[in-house]
């Protein structure tokens, strides 16, 4: 174990101890003992003072030294009872520390550097054994203080763990502590008088992976849009990676893929997410993935047990895997033997007599009236009683019918044109079927036969063998029945999967595609529920029954039951019901064909089941307007080919070429893509062994062409490669030769080899065999983050190319706001609640309205971005622009209506932007009760600018009548006359005048501004003035009002403006009459006249410095607001 480093005299070591190992920083040493060649008496007495003395060296013979090249002093680090343990921590320290310590030039810094790391590889090994013997860890209280106070977020960042471990920094590590959260990855490191923080959100994450340098071997490298950061030195590297994997893809597609990703009902709320939750549920993902099990299944217990094993005569040793409804079996030996029990079938859960030939028995029988026998299961009677609650209450709840008026309700007429809304999902439906009694004649009739068993197809000259062959398969399968069992529960050995491999015949097909995916328990749990599913949802339209009815004539058209009325509306029943079932799914291409497979060899009702366990639980994901599933496994793929065909990746080194020819392969299952008779043995693989046979017989497909691809020189060469080698896949012993015929190419003269379907998932299996599930489910859970990312990646590309013709940023500036943009929308997710609809990531929606924010969110951006600052006012005048931003009134804005006002700050003309600032002032931006709590009516603005009012600094007067004059003129070249706005009032235009003033701080001109602006504001009080008197004016007569005119419009140039402003003045619909008013015009003219006014308005601002003080605020900004 390590030890807190001691002081020691090596010198003073040298009789005691034998160095067995040593380099420039580390000794390894054993204890002298009696034996020792060369040293019998100094072994003797080494042997009696550690008996004498009771030495620690009885119980640890080995231990570590740290050394410094030329020192007689040294230090204990670790010590160890067994040469194996010793070796251990021997070995981490060549790979972790040795390469490390030769970029420190000072020998002080070496010694603190390798004690910081002991000591905190001894804090961690704490931490591990409490945790495991599931204490109440005070070092993880400690640790939590520590997070909370150097990174100071809010209560709503729950810290999961942390690790001793370095961050690298070019070729020089610091020692630190990494913290993992529900949100971020955050490190701290304190060391020589320099503090080292740094905060990744797992949003940002891009690529998480295990590599190595010239220094470690094992470093754990994070990637984001901009760095890459490398941590290493972890006493369990494999641990921290895992969890720091799981808990960037959890919270990924909790923020950017929510839709599709239901989370487990321990990992609903975020913040109660712990560690032992996030490995229980890496448990519960390869359980579920392993047996090919509901989502809804959480794994409830494991245990190491036996199985006894009738065909072989003995008992195979394995884990136990229980949970809500399903018992399950694996042997060590994987593929040796699957078990998978629903408790639907189970009958009696009993214990008995414990002997020594059956220690602690459990015997659990079925219906089938086969029992299985478990023995050695440890604490027995505890898991014995647990089942049988679990049947008790299974029973007390099974359904004895359904009520269909329920259905009816939930389908309604109302929920067809928006099925996303308001279209139950599978759970509703289901729950409204279990607790239902009432049953009725469906208005619809089924097929009740395959459609296989009603469409023969006309006998070719080899038929007489080929039902020959089919013969054999059957009683083959057959006499396996008789040892192994034919239902859901049987044993699931080698041989079985042999058979398979063969080739299922047609009679059994697809009775054991419902055995092998489980769905015979759905079929029987769920009576009547696709019957009356039809009748509520036959004849109603929306998007997806259009779609269905496009493609239903594109379904296997060469065969005779797809010519038919019957063929086609079965397979328009089903898919429909199924669209109605799970309208997040709803329809998607390629479901036609696989379902018309189904229905060749399924009863219509077996039919929808078998869709059902396809698209919702062997194939999650694939279904969907992204198919993310499909992609993910995709990246999965590209990886197996590097890994098992390296020649072939060395020469492609695009890939992604391969993986886009691929990608239909994975989404139809093969059908449609080799001849319909050699896809179905393809399909049985599928039913039996999962997604793993689609990767075998995919790399198998490459790697008997890999000499011709490796010969190309671009994707279309290999596309015809390998859609030749394809198209000439046959089944000699398929019934189906007919329809194999029409799949190749009449005028394809070329001779190319055929290659027999059973020998390509033979060599699958023998070359490509040994991919196991649980790769599988921790690649698709490192792919699946990057997937996301670059689904994120092309989002962005899409709204920049919609908003950039618009505005005049460039698009580095573009694409830096709209990570600012996005960066708010995910800080409300992390900390602001769960009342918001913005954190329902909708990937569904235009690339516009994805990502929304509100007028907290814009506030925070606005006091960031804007080049325009208001003081104390700032955020209130920010909720007047949001208000203009937000036209449909849905408390929300987009990413282009944000940049929109930005862009007219940063790059607009005097005239905009006066004109924005004019709208703040007036409603609708500004309310009565907003301009009431802050007015400047109630400050001292007026007065403390009245001395400006009628001198300048030289006191010179100033002559109204003519600046007025001015005014008018420019009014009239400026033709930017602006009737849709509304006359301001006194009390906003005072307001008005003081939020110039606070904009006017801190500027290099902030004097001349503050003259000119008194200057401006002077002159309109008295416009307003005239304007009020010349409405009061009513009983004047006719020549008097001219001579007004006249004396104030005293060109002919101006007369026409004047006057159109006394029009708007006098409209009784615009102002109450003898109110103070002036208009938009009045006051841009006014300003036109003071140079240094329009000088600022017109100045260049560069937006690089707010978007990297943007960029290094906005978290904190955020803590703030939150913690306040």
């Amino acid at each position: 174990m390590w030890l807190k480093p001691e002081e020691v005299l090596l010198k003073n070591a040298l009789k005691l101890w034998v160095t067995e190992k040593s380099n420039s920083y580390f000794i390894s040493q054993r204890r002298r003992r009696q034996g020792d060649s060369g040293g019998k008496l100094s072994g003797l007495l080494v042997g009696a003072l550690d008996a004498v003395l009771d030495s620690n060296a009885r119980v640890a013979p080995f231990r570590i030294l740290h050394q410094m090249p030329g020192s007689q002093v040294n230090w204990v680090i670790a010590c160890g009872a067994t040469v194996e343990e010793i070796q251990q921590h021997w070995e981490w320290l060549e790979q972790n520390l040795l390469h490390t310590l030769s970029v420190f030039d000072n020998k002080d810094d070496v010694i603190n550097f390798v004690h910081g790391k002991v000591k905190g590889l001894i804090a961690e090994e704490t931490r591990s054994k409490l945790a495991e013997q599931e204490e109440d860890p005070e070092k993880f209280r400690e640790a939590l203080v520590k997070f909370e106070t150097r990174f100071n977020f809010p209560d709503l960042e729950k810290l999961v763990t942390y690790y001793s471990c370095c961050c690298w920094k070019g070729r020089v590590p610091r020692q630190g502590w990494i913290y993992l959260s529900i949100n971020h990855l955050c490190f701290y490191s304190f060391l020589l008088g320099k503090e080292v923080k740094l905060v990744v959100p797992w949003a940002d994450v891009k690529k998480l992976e295990r590599t190595s340098n010239t220094l470690i071997t094992e470093i754990i490298r994070v990637t984001t849009q901009s760095k890459e950061r490398d941590f290493s030195m972890f006493l369990n590297i494999d641990e921290t990676f895992r969890l720091m994997e799981l808990l960037a893809d959890v919270t990924i597609r909790r923020l950017l893929d929510n839709e599709a990703f239901e989370l487990d009902p321990s990992l609903q709320e975020p913040t109660q997410i712990t560690k032992k939750d996030l490995e229980a549920r890496i448990q519960t993902e390869y359980f579920r993935a392993c047996f090919r099990l509901p989502r809804v299944e959480n794994l409830d217990k494991i245990v190491d047990c036996f199985l006894w094993t009738p065909y072989s005569q003995c008992h195979t040793a394995g884990k136990l895997y229980t949970s809500e409804n399903y018992i399950c079996f694996a042997s060590k030996e994987e593929g040796s033997c699957n078990v998978i029990v629903p408790l639907q079938e189970v009958v009696t859960v009993e214990k008995i007599e414990d002997t020594s030939l059956l220690p602690n028995p459990i015997i659990v029988g079925v219906k089938s009236k086969r029992v299985f026998q478990f023995t050695e299961i440890e604490n027995r009677d505890h898991l014995a009683e647990q089942l049988s609650k679990r049947l008790q209450l299974l029973r007390g709840e099974k359904p004895s019918g359904l009520e269909t008026s329920g259905v009816e309700e939930m389908i309604s007429s109302e929920s067809l044109g928006c099925p996303k809304e308001h279209c139950p999902g599978s759970t509703a439906i289901d729950s409204l079927a279990e607790d239902t009694n009432i049953k009725k004649e469906p208005r619809h009739s089924l097929n009740s036969e395959a459609l296989m068993a009603l469409f023969h197809l006309t006998e070719s000259e080899g038929a007489n063998a080929t039902l020959g062959m089919e013969d054999v398969k059957k009683q083959l399968w057959y006499d396996h029945f008789v040892e192994y069992g034919r239902t859901v529960s049987m044993f699931r050995t080698e041989k079985i999967r042999k058979l398979v491999a063969m080739g299922i015949p047609e009679c059994l097909r697809g009775e054991l595609w419902l055995l092998f995916s489980d769905a015979a328990t759905d079929l029987a749990t769920h009576p009547d529920y696709y019957s009356n599913l039809v009748d509520e949802c036959m004849g109603k339209c929306c998007m997806a029954t259009e779609e269905i009815e496009r493609d239903l004539h594109r379904s296997l058209p060469e065969h005779p039951a797809f010519q038919s009325d019957a063929g086609i509306a079965a397979l328009r029943r089903v898919l429909t019901a199924y669209a109605y079932r799970n309208p997040k799914i709803g329809y998607c291409q390629s479901m036609n064909i696989l379902t018309s497979v189904l229905l060749l060899y399924a009863k219509e009702e077996e039919a929808f089941w078998l869709l059902v366990a396809v698209c919702e639980r062997m194939l999650p994901d694939y279904f969907n307007r992204r198919v993310i599933g499909a992609q993910v496994d995709q990246a999965v793929f590209e990886e197996l080919i590097k890994e098992h065909l390296p020649e072939l990746a060395e020469h492609v080194t695009a890939l992604s070429g391969l993986a886009s020819i691929s990608l239909s392969w994975f989404l139809t299952l093969f059908l449609s893509i080799i001849p319909l008779d050699s896809s179905l043995n393809v399909v049985d693989c599928f039913f039996y062994d999962g997604i793993k046979v689609i990767f075998q017989v995919g790399l198998a497909i490459l790697d008997a062409n890999t000499q011709q691809l490796c010969r190309c020189e671009d994707d279309g060469q290999a596309l015809i490669i390998l859609s030749r080698f394809l198209d000439h896949i046959k089944n000699a012993e398929s019934p189906l030769s007919q329809i194999a015929q029409q799949h190749l190419s009449n005028d394809d003269k070329e001779h190319v080899q055929q290659m027999e379907i059973t020998d390509l998932i033979r060599d699958s299996y023998e070359k490509f065999g040994d991919i196991h599930v649980g790769q599988i489910e921790q690649m698709r859970c490192k792919h699946r983050i990057r997937v996301l990312q670059n689904l994120e990646d092309t989002t962005k590309e899409n709204v920049l190319r919609v908003v950039a013709p618009d505005v005049s940023f460039s698009t580095e500036d573009l694409g830096e706001l709209y990570d600012l943009f996005k960066r708010e929308h995910l800080l409300s997710c992390y900390w602001g609640g769960n009342d918001s609809s913005t954190l329902h990531h909708d990937p569904s929606l235009p690339y516009l309205e994805q990502y929304r924010i509100n007028s907290l969110q814009f506030s925070s951006l606005f006091c960031l971005l804007s080049p325009w600052t208001w003081g104390s006012h700032t955020r209130a005048l920010a909720q007047r622009i949001f208000r203009l931003l937000d036209e449909n009134a849905d408390s929300f804005i987009d990413f282009k209506e944000l940049v929109s006002c930005l862009d007219l700050m940063y790059y607009g003309d005097f005239s905009e932007n006066l004109r924005l600032l004019y709208r703040l002032h007036i409603p609708p931006a500004c309310s009565d009760d907003e301009a009431t709590c802050f007015s400047p009516l109630r400050t001292t603005f007026i007065s403390s600018i009245q001395s400006d009012y009628f001198r300048k600094p030289n006191s010179e007067a100033i002559d109204h009548q003519r600046q007025l004059k001015k005014m008018l003129e420019d009014l009239v070249k400026s033709k930017k006359a602006s009737k849709d706005l509304s006359l301001m009032n006194q009390r906003d235009f005072i307001q008005f005048c003081k939020s110039l003033c606070n904009m006017f701080r801190e500027d290099p001109e902030e004097n001349n501004l503050y003259q000119a602006i008194a200057t401006v504001t002077t002159l309109l009080l008295q416009i307003g003035e005239e304007g009020q008197r010349t409405r009061s004016s009513s009983s004047l007569s006719e020549q008097t009002s001219s001579k007004e005119s006249e004396l104030l419009t005293p060109t002919d140039a101006a007369d026409s403006v004047f006057e159109e402003d006394l029009h708007i003045n006098n409209n009784p619909l615009s102002q109450p009459e003898d109110d103070w008013s002036v208009s938009f015009e009045q006051i841009l003219a006014s300003l036109l006249t003071e140079q240094s006014l329009v000088n600022f308005f017109e100045k260049s601002v560069p937006i690089k410095s707010k978007l990297l003080h943007a960029k290094a605020n906005q978290y904190q900004q955020r803590i703030n607001l939150t913690i306040h």
